[in-house]
């Protein structure tokens, strides 16, 4: 049974400013790290195989922090790098709701775009780790995507997906089960 630990990026200084990232590199910030620090001190005594990390900065700053504890093997999939979110990327909630109220980005990726990366990717993954524990650092609008399609759209995410949270979910007898998300209990308030 291939098992898939899925950990949203720690926080940057534009998801505290409610901007919307896609693929614009942005680092952590100071929480970020200590976010990302807060994953690695959760998972260092448990049993992986390998992570896999977005190429992006945040997924990656978070990936390395978290393997500090567990000195893995670190590949990098483009298949799980955020949307594209085209023109609304680096605006707020505020500036998007003036400019966009359809929510109909100019020149974003769709969303049948988006579900057949990340179900590639999930491919991949399969057939080069076949049965083993995966750590999979990656963003909202994949996990949450990634999520909504594995659970044949059984799954309905309330709640935002926060930064550093945790899902889970597994492939047996030919089908991904998602056993668990947004799990949070891991993460301490710092002020």
């Amino acid at each position: 049974m291939t098992k898939i630990c899925l950990i949203r990026h720690g926080e940057t200084d534009w998801n505290a400013m409610g901007k919307i990232q896609g693929k614009t590199d942005i680092p952590l910030n100071e929480n970020g790290k200590r976010q990302a620090q807060q994953c690695r001190d959760y998972l260092k005594d448990s049993d992986w195989d390998i992570i896999v990390t977005s190429p992006l900065k945040r997924a990656k700053q978070t990936a390395f922090i978290i393997n500090e504890a567990l000195q893995l093997q670190v590949v990098e999939m483009a298949e799980f790098m955020e949307r594209s979110f085209g023109d609304a990327e680096g605006k707020t909630r505020e500036e998007r709701a003036i400019l966009y109220p359809d929510q109909q980005y100019p020149n974003q990726e769709s969303r049948e775009e988006l579900v057949n990366r990340i179900m590639n990717g999930l491919e991949k993954i399969l057939v080069q780790f076949p049965d083993q524990k995966v750590l999979l650092v990656a963003h909202g609008a994949v996990i949450h995507t990634l999520l909504t399609v594995v659970s044949e759209d059984q799954l309905t995410i309330e709640k935002y997906l926060s930064n550093a949270c945790i899902s889970n979910i597994h492939f047996k007898e030919k089908k991904w089960v998602v056993e668990d998300y947004n799990l949070v209990d891991h993460l301490v308030e710092i002020n």
